[in-house]
């Protein structure tokens, strides 16, 4: 299949909320992912519980690559972060959470 001269490279974004319950009722968990050919140009991973973190909007723990680099955001501080790839920083997004939660239930 051949591509239309003059047609804009197709940007696709897609962006998952999951809102926490129980003792984390008003935390969240956000992804915000942009591909264009089917590879990540831009993301946003976040947790964001603003009973915990009274700085950054809330955000406790976040990665992104706003601001033309990859950065860590841990309750209100920033720092560069080398990116490998976005399969493996989900990854590590995730275990940090959990170990967040294992460290606010007391285990």
């Amino acid at each position: 299949m051949s591509k239309k001269k003059g047609k804009p490279d197709e940007v696709v974004c897609r962006e998952n909320i999951v809102r926490l319950k129980g003792k984390r009722k008003g935390g969240y968990l956000k992804e915000t992912v942009r591909m264009l050919k089917g590879k990540v140009v831009g993301y946003a991973l976040a947790y964001i519980n603003p009973r915990l973190c009274g700085v950054d909007n809330g955000r406790v723990l976040g990665y992104d690559n706003a601001h033309d680099y990859h950065h860590r955001h841990f309750m209100g501080e920033v720092t560069e972060v080398e990116f490998v790839g976005y399969d493996e920083l989900v990854s590590k997004f995730e275990a940090e959470v959990h170990e967040l939660w294992r460290k606010e239930d007391g285990e």
